[in-house]
């Protein structure tokens, strides 16, 4: 279950409105805002239509994994291979002197 912090990052990364996000998910906006703004949790259906809605729209929710919950863009196809082709560019792999 994503938390108003994430539900706020996804909609940005994914540029969507508050009213845009409350028309696809069919959730009344001031319910997304409070949510958001941690003034009140929506019931659990409701918090999974909006990580499905945002799902849709291109957000990953990342799981607490000891370093803390996040959300991110997905990559499309086209942009994973793309990246490949550049991480496989370069000459010899090495340390990095960074501390």
């Amino acid at each position: 279950m994503i938390t108003g912090a994430q539900c706020r990052a996804a909609r940005a990364l994914s540029e969507l409105s508050l009213e845009t996000l409350a028309r696809l998910a069919k959730v009344d906006a001031e319910v997304i805002d409070a949510f958001e703004n941690k003034l009140t949790e929506p019931d659990a259906d409701t918090i999974s239509i909006l990580e499905n809605t945002l799902e849709s729209a291109g957000a990953v929710f990342i799981p607490e994994n000891g370093g803390g919950v996040g959300v991110r863009l997905k990559f499309n196809r086209a942009e994973t291979r793309r990246i490949s082709i550049l991480e496989s560019e370069g000459g010899i792999v090495g340390n990095d002197d960074v501390p």
